[in-house]
């Protein structure tokens, strides 16, 4: 069976990057359909599957396709998804943006960890990048120990702020380097040669949403208490792409450390990058353009001891976090049958 999928945002970051996936992954695509803003719509974007000319947006048109991604604004996707997922006529709708992780009825799925979770709609939220990567280490080592604690610090790349983002690191760094003013827009300050500890807008708590949405969405997808303990500082660092994560758990059962390395090398969509004699563990540099979350600089912790690991994570936030994880979920729904295609006259 093959399906009409429509990309909605294709030429940002990330719709870029769910094109590419499709067609390296060999998605069963029948034929491809590419929606957009008046502004590129007309325009051809040469894919696997032939030139492919850019249509306006419509959500009659859009709801012909078998499934629709969602690179788009919140705005964007508050607008149109339920009404893509609704009706005699509804198409499958996975939406990359953070508007549905909440709500109740929308299932917020990591493939490897839920996947059971998307027959229950045709609105699937993709989680936040920086979630998705830490959770492909996180939930084997919650399988093993049983998690009761977590706490994480972030280094994440400019790409998370997607293309505007890289663009003004690559300029500002020109400009630092040739003694020019440094302009910022995108980030709160100048990014070259610095670290920003602020990602999004703070809240009352003192975290900023950043931080917030891994605790929120960390319980959701995983299962856990809604009063489960984690905690995460989130710093924008002057690399291009590929987040970094330093993670702390305080675990129910006592840490076996070889045992979480094997749990880890067998993991599905992990790399065990941990071989500290050889200089070998997680970086940005390994880490881009790769579909698996490296991990490693594996330990028990000083401070919970028998109770506790450390280690630090890297991923493609672009792939993991954003793009192949919306695909993943495209796949899952073919294999357990929740993504159909349409009959056609």
């Amino acid at each position: 069976m093959s399906y009409t999928v429509g990309i909605v945002g294709a030429t940002g970051a990330v719709g870029q990057e769910i094109r590419n996936v499709l067609e390296t992954r060999d998605f069963p695509v029948e034929r491809l359909r590419i929606f957009g803003s008046a502004r590129s719509a007309g325009s051809t974007v040469a894919t696997k599957y032939g030139d492919v000319t850019v249509e306006l947006f419509d959500v009659a048109a859009a709801k012909q396709c078998d499934v629709v991604f969602l690179a788009v604004s919140g705005d964007f996707s508050l607008e149109h998804a339920r009404h893509l997922t609704q009706g005699d006529d509804a198409t499958v709708c996975i939406d990359n943006s953070s508007a549905f992780r909440y709500e109740a009825d929308v299932p917020l799925v990591v493939p490897e960890i839920n996947g059971a979770e998307t027959k229950k709609s045709k609105l699937i939220a993709n989680p936040n990048c920086t979630t998705a990567i830490a959770l492909m280490a996180l939930w084997p080592l919650h399988q093993l120990f049983g998690l009761k604690k977590v706490i994480m610090s972030t280094y994440q790349a400019a790409s998370g702020a997607g293309q505007p983002g890289m663009d003004e690191l690559t300029q500002g760094t020109q400009a630092y380097l040739n003694g020019e003013a440094v302009e910022n827009n995108i980030f709160a300050h100048p990014l070259p040669f610095n670290v920003i500890p602020q990602i999004d807008k703070f809240q009352s708590n003192g975290y900023t949403k950043e931080e917030m949405k891994v605790t929120w969405e960390t319980r959701k997808i995983c299962g856990l208490p809604d009063d489960f303990p984690l905690s995460c500082t989130a710093v924008r660092i002057p690399t291009i792409r590929a987040h970094s994560e330093s993670i702390v758990v305080e675990t129910e059962r006592p840490v076996d450390v070889a045992a979480a390395r094997q749990a880890l090398a067998q993991a599905p969509g992990v790399k065990l990058v941990d071989n500290t004699e050889q200089l070998e563990y997680p970086m940005p540099q390994t880490a881009t353009g790769q579909y698996d979350v490296e991990v490693g600089r594996l330990r028990k912790s000083i401070v919970y001891g028998d109770y506790g690991l450390e280690l630090f994570v890297c991923g493609d936030q672009l792939l993991r976090g954003a793009a192949l994880n919306a695909v993943l979920v495209a796949e899952e729904m073919v294999t357990n049958g929740s993504l159909q295609a349409k009959k056609t006259a």
